[in-house]
């Protein structure tokens, strides 16, 4: 009989009074990797749960092996439990607006006070500065932070197609914690953690600022850019399939013109090098348009992963549920919801010694784990 490998973050205890996606994926990582990770939701449960539309995934997605307690912290009973269990934990987690936590006695500076050791992470919209008392969403910091205007083409700001900023901020907070963990083992205190929407965008947004920098010329947005590859974009093939297929040597570009078959693209003096071809762009896109609009996608990918050059089917959301390659890599795995039912969730993208952290228990009704929580309480509260 195989003995479990305790997962790296098994011991940890954390708590976290978190709702919508930022706060949750800092919580699920750390729950990922081990962690005990106890979620307080208030009466009736987290608002998540129930959101609709493009919101209706969140709290399956970002919920996983965590534990379920239900308080009503802005009670006397409620608050006293809350800091009790507080003081258990070694990590707090929390993404409420400005203001909130500090109002309701559970901010950093007043914990700290009783709990040397805790590691408190705050979700924010902002890091302190002129801007930290703002409200803040992920399309708000994505229109402030230049990755809308990156994205969508001229004069038509575009957000991503997922809560990008959310999940990305989220990760920031985890590995906060990580570095506050290691720190802590030094200094026996622990510290408060910050991570913010706006300031994780500009970070995305990095790149572009230092081409400007370096250029002195304002970046377009990508759907203009000057591309750094004459062939790097999205064809339309027959019965109007599409395909992304990149050219970004010279040798895939020989490449590529052998795969289709037509060797005089590569006779001709103005796609000689990989610089000449990005100069005649328009022109080698309408060429080679002429020539896909009549393959196939299906045929055409097998000829193109056989020759070794980089190409992509346009996937929507849903047809991943059904990606072979997710399932072999043990990325998509069944988990069980809260109302007894099963779902195919994505896990952490990460390998380590070659095992990957899973799904260790059902998603969590609400308030399931009250009462086991609230019994290793000095006071408890039924």
């Amino acid at each position: 009989m195989s003995i479990p490998t305790p997962l790296p973050l098994d011991g940890l205890r954390v708590v976290e009074f978190t709702h919508m996606v930022m706060g949750p994926t800092c919580g699920m990582i750390l729950a990922d990797l081990g962690a005990e990770v106890i979620k307080i939701e208030p009466p009736g449960g987290d608002k998540t749960r129930k959101l609709p539309g493009l919101g209706i995934g969140f709290f399956r997605s970002f919920n996983r092996n965590k534990k379920s307690v239900v308080l009503d912290i802005t009670t006397p009973e409620g608050h006293a439990a809350a800091v009790e269990l507080i003081g258990q934990c070694d990590v707090m987690l929390e993404n409420f607006r400005p203001g909130l936590m500090t109002q309701l006695g559970l901010d950093y500076e007043t914990l700290s006070k009783r709990y040397r050791r805790l590691i408190y992470v705050s979700h924010k919209g902002f890091l302190p500065g002129p801007y930290e008392k703002r409200l803040a969403l992920d399309e708000v910091v994505q229109m402030m932070g230049g990755l809308a205007y990156m994205t969508g083409p001229v004069g038509r700001p575009l957000r991503a197609g997922t809560s990008v900023n959310d999940i990305m901020g989220g990760m920031f907070g985890a590995i906060g914690v990580l570095a506050a963990l290691r720190e802590r083992d030094t200094t026996g205190r622990g510290q408060e953690v910050q991570s913010a929407l706006f300031e994780n965008c500009v970070f995305l947004s990095a790149q572009h600022m230092q081409q400007y920098s370096m250029t002195h010329e304002a970046p377009p947005p990508m759907p203009s850019r000057v591309s750094a590859w004459s062939v790097y974009d999205v064809f339309t093939l027959a019965d109007g399939e599409q395909l992304f297929i990149g050219a970004v040597s010279d040798r895939q570009f020989v490449t590529l013109c052998e795969v289709l078959q037509c060797p005089e693209l590569v006779a001709e003096p103005q796609f000689a090098s990989n610089a000449l071809r990005v100069a005649a762009r328009p022109q080698l896109l309408e060429r080679l348009g002429a020539i896909l609009k009549d393959h196939h996608a299906d045929a055409l990918a097998l000829q193109l992963e056989a020759a070794g050059l980089p190409y992509a089917p346009i996937v929507r959301p849903d047809q991943l549920l059904d990606d072979p390659h997710l399932k072999a890599s043990g990325g998509l795995v069944p988990m069980e919801t809260e109302d007894g039912g099963t779902t195919d969730v994505v896990l952490l993208p990460l390998l380590m010694g070659g095992r990957r952290p899973g799904v260790r228990q059902a998603l969590a009704k609400v308030g399931e784990h009250t009462q086991e929580i609230l019994a290793r309480l000095k006071a408890r509260v039924v």
